[in-house]
């Protein structure tokens, strides 16, 4: 029975946002605890890559060090997993630890495709805004917005595919990215509006009224 890993990406510095995000406390916890959390429900085996030589406390059940790019620290984890038996037909979801309000429900639709026979999940999120094309201060054009998505994480893949997809050291700013240049399709699931990544300090401040507001609609404390 194939099992399912998740990398939670939290090697950054922050060098945008000014501060280590994964790290930043949000509501009762860190944010990097919140990513965790919702990983290891659907997971057999989290691993947690973090920044080179931080001294700080990260959770997961396995915690190594990553890289300088977003890229080389997936294939930290990747190697942790192979290092610990994984399997070709395993799962392996890859996580921004940036993301903490992903759910527990869109993790499991990631799973649900890849056991229905996908290599390469990923959840998007249509455009809204119109999109411009601008030259310095001037816009120079307009595009049609239908068909663009953004796109999301967790990303799922079976370990033999994610595994090929790194195995030349190219960089790309997610991990499809790299599946594509193999020539593999991948399917996409409904992404959800609030799983954003926090790049800026007005999106914690965000993060923190969504999290507050589904807790007292579940009527948590």
């Amino acid at each position: 029975m194939s099992r399912v890993w998740t990398i939670i990406v939290a090697g950054g510095t922050g060098s945008r946002y000014g501060a280590k995000k994964q790290l930043e406390w949000l509501v009762d916890r860190r944010v990097i605890d919140w990513s965790h959390q919702v990983a290891k429900s659907v997971s057999d085996t989290v691993v947690t890559v973090k920044p080179i030589s931080d001294p700080a406390d990260y959770p997961g059940d396995l915690v190594v060090e990553g890289g300088a790019t977003r890229s080389a620290s997936v294939r930290s984890g990747l190697a942790v997993i192979a290092e610990k038996g994984g399997g070709p037909d395993d799962l392996v979801l890859i996580h921004d630890a940036a993301r903490p309000l992903a759910s527990k429900e869109l993790f499991l639709g990631v799973i649900e495709a890849l056991k229905a026979g996908a290599v390469s999940v990923l959840p998007t999120v249509a455009v809204a805004e119109s999109l411009k094309i601008v030259d310095g201060s001037q816009v120079v054009g307009s595009v049609d917005r239908s068909g663009f998505h953004t796109a999301q994480t967790p990303q799922g893949f079976n370990f033999q595919t994610i595994t090929r997809a790194h195995a030349g050291g190219e960089e790309a700013t997610d991990d499809v990215a790299l599946v594509e240049a193999l020539g593999l399709a991948t399917r996409r699931i409904q992404g959800e509006p609030n799983n954003f990544k926090l790049t800026h300090r007005s999106d914690l401040r965000l993060a923190e009224l969504l999290l507050l507001d589904r807790r007292e609609i579940r009527g948590e404390r």
